[in-house]
């Protein structure tokens, strides 16, 4: 099998939406019956995304083999519907770590270790190594040409076309036309100075995917494509949409899929069948009903702190064809003396409280988390989300007035939450978590088993405090449900309260496993019971 490859630049300005083309391409390509993968490059010194914070680069995205990637992995795996792994995500910190081994052992034979061609070859070995078996591999090049830190990958995909071949090679640049208020114009000249700067790296790129807030006329594509040596044909527009997932369907009516298989020289009869996507994006726009969800979290001031959480509380709404208006609310609001919890939260169907680290910000989660316990509004917590709400039960239920996790504070009289047992004396933050797919075993007539459908599943996990067990019987005897446990280490996963219209806390990260297509069993009975609410609130 020869493995053809997709590479997806972006240039002018970051934050174009390169994630979202190449999650649409793979997407197209898979409904053309091709097997389908995707990689993504960061040129980020970092080994990988787990110690960065969220403030800067959003989530992290954490896959079944426990890599901590960059987000766009999570739309990857939305997109493709995919199961992805370490192997889909490279950084800088990744290929100098690896060809830095190899000169200590004394692989390269005392010869001077240069970027080219050693860091470049290291680039496409690991290149290939995610194509194999593969029809296509698409691989996304973060940041913006011209960026310093993304020069040896630019020159590594370059080195590509030699290497396998040109005709098994795609070039595809995302640019910005933007457009000038003052004129009243769209411009071309930062595309035109982009693809310049490709061409000087010796990059012709086959494709422009070209993002814009108004649409271009035929003068300027005839424009572009002189400029730019691109066909007419092969400069794609793309206009802001009110859901990322028509991307996949503007693309497809503008015959990208069919521009990649020509230039790749692949024959596929099969036409890609967007019927489920088309219905997600009826659904996302025109629903009937709507239900207000409370983000109670730590970063809800960067958009992208809790982006698979946002994109499963919709994958739900699609499915319950309700809209989901997520409004965020700053933790630490309501932790404020002259906080009046019940008038900040008034307006919720429903209140999520999110994963995070460090105590700022916590105890107005468990004043949110009092707040639904007490008045019968569908509560949904993860990992911290969830930890809280084992510390507000102990405190405000039992009576446990200090109770508290370690990590909050050490010294507290009563850990339910506490600091695993490997997770002590470490010396390294990085890739030290209980991280990727545990299997969990659920308890019959519970909630989560209910939502499951099922009793035996497996959940991604990034965290180093676990529920302490020492606390289970005392307060599973004033009320709580242990409802999940992961199977042979004993471990808390699932919390319920079973006569409240919906009381679950879960130690994992359920959101990382929902598509748009087949959300995820909990967020859907969350946003279920939460539309229940709304209804009884009319």
């Amino acid at each position: 099998m020869t493995t053809k490859y997709v590479f997806i630049t972006g240039g002018v300005v970051s934050s174009l939406g390169k994630g979202i083309t190449a999650g649409s391409v793979g997407t197209l390509l898979k409904k053309r019956g091709l097997k389908v993968s995707i990689l993504k490059v960061d040129p980020y010194l970092n080994v990988d995304a787990g110690t960065m914070n969220p403030f800067q680069h959003g989530e992290v995205f954490v896959t079944d083999d426990g890599a901590e990637t960059d987000l766009d992995l999570g739309h990857y795996e939305r997109f493709i519907d995919e199961t992805l792994g370490e192997k889909n995500s490279i950084t800088t910190g990744k290929i100098y770590s690896s060809v830095i081994k190899r000169e200590r052992r004394g692989d390269y034979l005392g010869g001077t270790v240069q970027v080219i061609p050693h860091i470049t070859n290291d680039i496409q070995e690991k290149i290939i190594d995610a194509g194999k078996n593969l029809d296509v591999l698409i691989v996304e090049i973060g940041g913006t040409v011209g960026d310093i830190e993304g020069q040896p990958f630019l020159e590594a995909i370059r080195q590509m076309a030699v290497r396998v071949g040109r005709e098994n090679v795609v070039y595809c640049h995302v640019t910005l036309i933007p457009w000038l208020e003052a004129a009243k114009e769209l411009k071309t000249k930062p595309t035109q100075h982009s693809v310049q700067e490709l061409r000087r790296i010796g990059i012709l790129p086959n494709i422009l995917v070209c993002r814009t807030s108004h649409p271009m006329d035929e003068a300027m594509k005839n424009k572009i494509a002189l400029f730019c040596d691109v066909s007419k044909e092969a400069i794609i527009e793309v206009l802001d949409e009110k859901t990322i997932y028509n991307v996949p369907i503007s693309l497809n009516k503008q015959g990208l899929d069919n521009l990649i298989l020509k230039n790749l020289g692949l024959h596929c009869d099969v036409q890609p069948d967007l019927s489920d996507w088309l219905r997600v994006v009826d659904r996302y726009i025109n629903p009937p009903e709507e239900v207000k969800i409370a983000l109670v979290g730590k970063y809800v001031q960067h958009k992208d702190a809790y982006l698979s959480v946002v994109e499963a509380l919709h994958h739900a709404g699609i499915a319950r064809n309700v809209r989901v208006n997520i409004v965020s609310v700053e933790s630490e609001d309501l932790e404020q003396p002259n906080a009046n919890v019940a008038e900040i939260l008034k307006f919720a169907d429903g209140i999520l409280i999110p994963g995070g680290f460090g105590n700022r910000g916590v105890e107005g989660m468990i004043e949110a988390v009092k707040y639904a316990r007490e008045n019968n509004v569908p509560l949904f917590g993860i990992c911290l989300g969830m930890q809280m709400m084992a510390v507000e039960f102990a405190r405000n239920v039992c009576k446990l007035n200090d109770a508290n996790s370690q990590e909050m504070n050490p010294a507290t009289l009563h850990p339910i939450i506490h600091l695993m047992h490997e997770q002590e004396n470490l010396h390294e933050l990085g890739g030290t978590m209980r991280l990727g797919a545990y299997p969990c075993d659920l308890v019959e007539g519970t909630r989560a088993a209910a939502a499951y459908g099922e009793m035996h599943i497996s959940e991604r996990h990034r965290h180093r405090y676990e529920f302490n067990n020492d606390y289970r019987e005392r307060l599973e005897n004033a009320g709580l449900k242990i409802a999940g446990i992961c199977t042979g280490r004993n471990l808390v996963e699932i919390i319920e309260l079973p006569n409240h219209i919906w009381y679950v806390g879960e130690q994992f990260h359920a959101e990382l496993k929902s598509r748009p297509t087949r959300p995820h069993p909990l967020f859907d009975g969350f946003i279920n019971a939460s539309a229940i609410y709304m209804r009884g609130r009319k």
